[in-house]
């Protein structure tokens, strides 16, 4: 174990990040958007103004593993996405900077690994929160940390909304940053456990979250408030997600699943504007 749980409260930044139209129209694609939402996909539709999935706030606030340098130095390979949030302050512009600062927030002692949050912010545009699981660093003694279990109503969900995926999804998400070879070369995704590359988590959230933009706010960025959720399951490119919402006033909890009763995100919330 070399995790150092002392590095709770360490900061890093401010670190500029900008990206230009290419940039969201690509994240757009890299998570299964297509002709029917032209307004994410193109700039120059007539009468359309391009807009910017909510979602992309989570990209920008993903900073890769040197974050973590803090609490240690560890292989990519046994660091697991964990859970995604994101608050919006307002909609994402098509091109922009931010200075993004970031703060590990937690480190936990899960036994057969440790868990590290931690928070970012990027200006007057979002703040973001993840949790990571790194396999073979817990065992010290520490605090397992809070629960933070959201259970699905037990009632039947008020939308369920399929999205498809399909074969080289992976391939075009990647081009966003994340280029792990767990979601490209094979073999390195077989060392790791998989029958082949895994779509990413962030995509799988990208994409669920294009079905709660469609079907609560309207496809309108600015009615979509925050979103979080617990990655359980990888996805492989050429799944279904199916997503499941129960609504709740201006909130609702949500789950995507891969097969019924099999989520592959779970412990979701959305809070949106009527």
């Amino acid at each position: 174990m070399t995790v150092d749980p002392d590095a709770v409260g360490a900061t890093f930044g401010p670190i500029r990040r900008a990206w230009t139209s290419t940039d969201t129209l690509l994240y757009a694609l890299g998570i299964g958007a297509g002709t029917t939402e032209l307004a994410f996909t193109t700039e120059n539709t007539g009468g359309v103004d391009q807009a910017v999935f909510p979602t992309y706030a989570a990209v920008l606030g993903t900073l890769g593993p040197h974050i973590f340098a803090p609490a240690g130095d560890f292989e990519l390979a046994d660091m697991v996405h964990g859970e995604q949030g994101f608050e919006l302050r307002r909609p994402l512009p098509a091109v922009g900077e931010v200075d993004i600062t970031g703060e590990i927030t937690g480190i936990w002692d899960k036994g057969s690994g440790a868990v590290i949050t931690t928070r970012v912010s990027g200006g007057d545009l979002f703040t973001a929160t993840s949790a990571v699981f790194i396999r073979g660093q817990g065992g010290w003694g520490g605090d397992r940390g809070p629960s933070t279990r959201v259970m699905a109503p037990e009632r039947t969900a008020d939308h369920v909304v399929s999205m498809p995926t399909y074969d080289g999804l992976n391939l075009l998400y990647r081009l966003s940053g994340d280029r792990n070879p767990l979601h490209s070369d094979p073999a390195f995704a077989h060392a790791a456990g998989f029958e082949r590359p895994i779509l990413h988590g962030l995509c799988s959230y990208g994409v669920a979250g294009r079905a709660l933009l469609h079907t609560l706010c309207g496809s309108d960025p600015g009615r979509f408030v925050s979103m979080s959720g617990r990655f359980s399951r990888p996805v492989l490119p050429g799944d279904t997600i199916t997503v499941l919402i129960w609504l709740n006033g201006d909130s609702a909890d949500w789950i995507a699943e891969r097969s019924p009763g099999e989520a592959v995100i779970d412990q979701g919330r959305i809070a949106f504007r009527s």
